[in-house]
């Protein structure tokens, strides 16, 4: 039971962390992108597939 006194705080101070980190992430636009997978999805520019996979499915 005594070591409850060390990991709670601990774990309090560990969430605090990540709150911060969290706030610090939304404030600098880290997540600022609504329309940037929607279009990325439908170009041919971004294409994942293997160059040589390309190569043979282009023939």
């Amino acid at each position: 039971m005594e070591v409850l006194a060390f990991l709670i705080p601990i774990s309090l101070f560990l969430g605090g962390v990540g709150l911060a980190a969290f706030f610090w992430a939304v404030r600098t636009d880290q997540y600022d992108d609504p329309e940037g997978d929607s279009r990325r999805i439908l170009s041919d520019e971004y294409d994942d597939t293997p160059k040589e996979s390309r190569k043979t499915r282009d023939r």
